[in-house]
């Protein structure tokens, strides 16, 4: 039997990371796979680079990896220059080399499935399929496009990007979004409705368990969520430092996205106001 750690989202977000990579050597998982987004936001993307790096056994691009790899010249927007150079002065010049070199997608056969990772989408590393959405949106998720070279429709999809854990069963398929190991959020929030936010403000990824390269649809297969609970006030020990201090504060400790606005469009698609819910 195979294990294999799926995470993403880290962000910069330090005792996050040693939270989860704790938690996946007591569990003596020896297989780590990261969607990317391993930067970004907290003041530590040099130090949750270098180790992803020292324990990941595969490792595809975020959108952050590409925000860096393209370099400053790049944006036209002040505020885009600012968080280039906030973290251009974190890395070193060989991790941004590295990242750069980073592939888009990955794919592998476990117990007769082809699953195939990426960050977002099968197109991008920046458009968000939430957690409610439409079918044709999710279907979208399993096929190929440019930048996938498999040609295969897939059987499993697992990404990240939205930072919200879930897993939707549709067309004899399976897409599962792993949540996000640093920067974990809830876009569906009231006041009055709310439940604990201990179950969103959480270390969270997933654990695929089965027969790495078996071609058999009869041998096991498992999905796992992990949620845990990790120290956020000492994350936030070097905050003062960061540009967007209040934003990343305010995200680790309540689970609000700073720009939850931009998903209003996309939720009237498919009948949600989410000023209403």
């Amino acid at each position: 039997m195979n294990e294999i750690a799926i995470i993403s989202d880290i962000h910069g977000n330090l005792e996050a990371l040693k939270t989860v990579l704790d938690d996946i050597e007591k569990r003596n998982i020896q297989q780590i796979y990261c969607l990317g987004d391993i930067i970004g936001k907290g003041m530590h993307s040099e130090e949750c680079l270098n180790l992803v790096k020292q324990n990941a056994q595969v490792i595809v691009k975020g959108n952050w990896e590409e925000f860096i790899s393209k370099g400053k010249e790049s944006f036209p927007k002040k505020k885009d220059i600012e968080r280039y150079e906030f973290l251009e002065q974190q890395l070193s010049k060989d991790n941004i080399n590295y990242l750069k070199t980073l592939p888009f997608f990955y794919e592998f056969y476990i117990s007769g499935r082809l699953v195939r990772i990426y960050h977002a989408t099968p197109s991008n590393t920046i458009d968000s399929i939430l957690n409610i959405d439409t079918l044709e949106n999710y279907y979208q998720q399993f096929l190929s496009s440019e930048n996938i070279k498999s040609k295969e429709i897939a059987d499993i999809v697992i990404y990240g990007h939205t930072h919200m854990q879930y897993m939707q069963k549709l067309y004899n398929r399976t897409l599962i979004n792993a949540g996000s190991v640093g920067n974990s959020f809830d876009i569906f929030r009231n006041a009055e409705k709310d439940g604990k936010i201990e179950n969103t403000i959480t270390v969270s990824y997933v654990i695929i368990k089965g027969i790495y390269n078996s071609m058999n649809l009869d041998d096991f297969i498992s999905i796992e969520f992990v949620n845990l609970p990790y120290n956020i006030e000492k994350e936030l020990v070097q905050n003062e430092l960061n540009i967007e201090k209040e934003e990343y504060a305010k995200e680790l400790q309540t689970g609000v996205y700073r720009n939850v606005e931009k998903y209003d469009k996309k939720l009237q698609n498919v009948g949600i106001d989410i000023s209403q819910i």
